[in-house]
């Protein structure tokens, strides 16, 4: 199985060496180069295994011969054994013909951590049998950061520095971030919002010499594997639903585009998905651009769902690469442009999305509407983001096809929201309850890449 670049030139990997590169050299995202197809017999017969033999069987196409069957077994137990449900994504009916998947009984309470603590354990079996130590740097929105101290902290051969935007995450989301005490986690809250973060990251990976100095390696949602760890859910999920013998529809709370992604790539694997729904809060590029065709970033306006308080969904170049028919150079093409303040999508690749994917909005009242009715309706108290996603579904919904909502986050990480919201104030859960008592280490950076550059080469071990 070799992976190849969004972009088309840089050069094929394997699944081991996109893992730990991240970002391609040509600036481009990898793909597997032919997406597996899984038979309709062997998806009947994921009903009723186990979380992780599911996974192990939906994954094992792509990563090729990176790891033995034994070893990949051993990888995907000690990924999810701190996960506090034992069906690790279970279902909740909220309503005839809807269903929520709770996706926050990880160990930071976020559907992330499906693929932080899979890529976690994959870095370190690689890591070890090769001999070498890597420096991570991430972007975060506020999950991916938590998810990923947590997956790497206390290890030995690498380093973690995760940029959030300062001021811009839940307070949860902060503390989970700056209390960890491994001399191996570096928080830096950056003057600016999340885009401005990403945008770093991808500048110190385009950055050849640095990154080469450091061994610098993702893990945001432009490392493939974490893509490929969120497919496993909707499958297990849409088996549980009678797939596939019958389609079923999911509708995907995002800013990034990685999550609904993996729902694409379940799709061209033959799982029946009927629609997949973009739901997008009050910055809704991603709803705009479906709609219209301009992908025109206009400024992020701070909201309550803040994990999606996104303009440039790194992502979304993968669902663009197909929608281009996999030419690398009108990607390269459209990604220049979008830098260059924004671009307008072919009629073409438009109507190709627009074929893959539904979307939808919700604004700031009809979030906190439907974190209301939905607790006085079924008992359910949601996050911000899984209430946009719940908002958009109810919209989108068809008669007679199962629509799953990604509920990504448990509601105790937003709880002045929630409260606000519903008038309850969810508790953290028990292993968490000291998250507020607990001291805080962080590094205040300033939008700048050699500053952020510099901090990280005197933080690495010489």
């Amino acid at each position: 199985m070799n992976y190849i670049s969004t972009r088309g030139q840089a050069p094929k990997l394997s699944f081991e060496q996109a893992m730990l590169t991240g970002l391609a050299r040509d600036g481009g995202l990898y793909l597997p180069e032919t997406i597996p197809p899984m038979p309709q017999a062997d998806i009947r017969a994921l009903e009723g295994v186990p979380f992780e033999e599911a996974a192990f069987r939906v994954m094992r196409p792509f990563i090729g011969d990176a790891f033995t069957d034994t070893e990949f077994r051993g990888i995907i137990e000690r990924a999810y054994a701190g996960f506090g449900h034992a069906a690790r994504a279970p279902l909740v009916q909220l309503a005839p013909g809807h269903f929520l998947l709770e996706l926050f009984h990880g160990p930071t309470l976020a559907f992330k951590d499906f693929a932080m603590q899979l890529i976690g354990q994959m870095f370190e079996a690689s890591l070890k049998r090769s001999g070498t130590r890597v420096s991570i740097v991430g972007a975060t929105s506020g999950d991916t950061g938590s998810a990923a101290i947590e997956a790497f902290r206390g290890l030995d051969a690498v380093d973690v520095f995760i940029l959030y935007p300062h001021g811009r995450v839940s307070e949860v989301q902060r503390r989970q971030m700056t209390t960890p005490t491994e001399a191996n986690v570096h928080a830096l809250a950056i003057d600016g919002h999340f885009d401005d973060a990403q945008a770093r990251v991808k500048d110190m990976f385009n950055h050849f010499d640095f990154r080469d100095d450091v061994r610098l390696a993702g893990v945001n949602s432009i490392n493939w594997a974490r893509v490929l760890a969120q497919v496993v859910y909707y499958f297990t999920s849409a088996v549980s639903l009678g797939a596939p013998d019958r389609p079923v529809s999911f509708t995907v709370p995002t800013g990034n585009f990685g999550d609904i992604f993996a729902g694409y790539i379940a799709r061209a694997m033959g799982l029946p998905i009927d629609r997949l729904v973009v739901a997008t809060n009050q910055n809704d590029i991603l709803h705009r651009c479906l709609a219209t065709g301009e992908y025109r970033p206009d400024g992020v306006i701070p909201s309550i769902s803040p994990s999606m308080d996104i303009q440039v969904s790194s992502n979304f170049e993968r669902a663009l690469y197909y929608a281009y028919g996999q030419d690398g150079r009108a990607v390269a093409q459209v990604m220049d442009e979008l830098k260059s303040g924004g671009t307008r999508i072919s009629q073409g690749a438009r109507e190709a999305l627009r074929e893959a994917f539904a979307s939808g909005r919700c604004d700031e009242d009809a979030t906190r509407a439907t974190i209301r009715d939905t607790y006085q309706a079924t008992g359910e108290l949601l996050c911000p983001h899984s209430a946009v996603g719940v908002h958009v579904a109810d919209a989108q919904h068809t008669p007679g096809v199962p629509m799953i909502t990604l509920a990504t986050a448990h509601p105790a990480k937003f709880p002045d929201a929630v409260e606000a919201a519903s008038g309850l104030r969810p508790p953290l859960p028990p292993r968490m309850a000291d998250l507020y008592d607990r001291p805080e280490r962080l590094t205040r950076v300033a939008n700048d890449l050699g500053a952020i550059e510099t901090l990280v080469k005197e933080r690495i071990p010489h």
